[in-house]
């Protein structure tokens, strides 16, 4: 047989196997009309695996882990369409409901912000492009800025958690478990280091140069080509620039932004140093309360899963049944517990999506732990 023959013959059996799917669909259909009439759970572990043993040996030992995959695929799309026919609001439903009824229909153009670091450090650009008039207020670190929001002392906080080149900021993400926050808005920042130092400076004399360990990585090469440089992390690259500037000595040097050569009275001794002339870092603007603007598209989530093979595959089928995509899934480790971890989503769906409503209520019932981030939208 050719190719065409082989393809016709394909052709033939999805004509025949697609009625039978809509079919058992259907007939799911039912069976969730009845458990919900009855008071009985969706998801039942012992039926699945009776019927995964049983399709196994049926398929025989070359086709028995494919047959698996398929059912498994079946239960997943069954238990979302039973989902979809018995969920009921829950209570973080009524609270996005809310959120979406009493968050103003315009962005905030003033507010108090909390950024970590001194003057001139990017936390700060970053807030003055989401705000046209921002009263920052600065933290000595990143948990500073969590608890100024959470406290109320600050109605917003910026913080970095992404780099394009140097990727998370796991200090941020670690932060998250640890806060209560929701995330409001979101920030593409273009980022260049620019190495810094006093006047009559020259890179030939330049011995030690400060930056935060993100900008420190983001410009490794320029530092590799350098090695008789010593290299000293700080808190915040600004905070490189301010420390340069009080130094008596004539040999250090910051990487930092450009507005902190006008900043700190500093000279540029090499501009745009960084790997990539695209590198971008990505801003979370967070709140205490929950705020849902219009437009939101962006949502984020953590959740903690079953230690067990499949779960992950769960979730994200699940997502995918829903035509959800996923644009960012980071894991991290979680505290006290050997080698398991935690997972931080960033989906791409409109908060205003049937869809949306349906995938959190899919998502609580998979999870040991489900937090709600907060929906928004990204500006660049």
């Amino acid at each position: 047989m050719d190719i065409q023959e082989l393809r016709r013959e394909i052709d033939g059996i999805d004509a025949r196997l697609l009625p039978l799917f809509c079919q058992r669909m259907e007939i799911a259909a039912q069976v969730a009309d009845y458990k919900k009439q009855n008071g009985l759970p969706i998801y039942v572990p012992g039926r699945e695996r009776e019927i995964l043993g049983r399709v196994a040996a049926q398929a025989g030992e070359n086709m028995a882990d494919y047959a698996r995959i398929l059912y498994n695929t079946l239960f997943e799309l069954s238990r979302a369409y039973q989902g979809s026919r018995n969920s009921q609001p829950s209570p973080l439903q009524d609270r996005v409901l809310t959120a979406l009824d009493k968050t103003p229909p315009l962005f905030p153009k003033t507010a108090t912000v909390a950024c970590q670091g001194v003057e001139g450090a990017f936390s700060q650009i970053a807030a003055e492009r989401i705000f046209h008039d921002a009263m920052v207020l600065y933290f000595k670190d990143f948990s500073g800025v969590f608890q100024a929001v959470e406290q109320g002392l600050c109605r917003y906080g910026i913080l970095p958690i992404e780099n394009s080149t140097a990727g998370s900021v796991n200090q941020v993400y670690d932060g998250m478990v640890q806060h209560h926050f929701s995330i409001v808005r979101s920030l593409r920042l273009k980022v260049d280091h620019n190495l810094l130092a006093k006047e009559g400076s020259k890179l030939s004399g330049i011995r030690e140069i400060f930056s935060h360990e993100q900008a420190i990585r983001q410009c490794s090469e320029f530092l590799s080509a350098n090695p008789d440089i010593k290299v000293t992390p700080v808190e915040n690259t600004a905070v490189a620039a301010e420390l340069v500037a009080r130094s008596p000595r004539p040999d250090v040097a910051a990487l930092c932004s450009h507005a902190c050569e006008a900043l700190y009275g500093l000279r540029c001794l090499i501009p745009n140093v960084q790997d990539q002339g695209n590198n971008h870092t990505r801003f979370i603007c967070i709140s205490r309360d929950l705020e849902i603007y219009p437009g939101s598209d962006r949502t984020s989530i953590r959740l903690v899963l079953d230690h067990k093979p499949g779960t992950l595959s769960k979730v994200l089928s699940r997502l995918y049944v829903r035509g959800i995509n996923v644009t960012k899934l980071e894991s991290r480790p979680i505290p006290d517990r050997d080698f398991e971890f935690q997972f931080y989503f960033d989906l791409e769906t409109s908060v205003y999506s049937p869809e949306f409503a349906q995938m959190l209520c899919d998502l609580e019932g998979l999870c040991q732990e489900f937090q709600y981030l907060g929906s928004y939208r990204e500006v660049v």
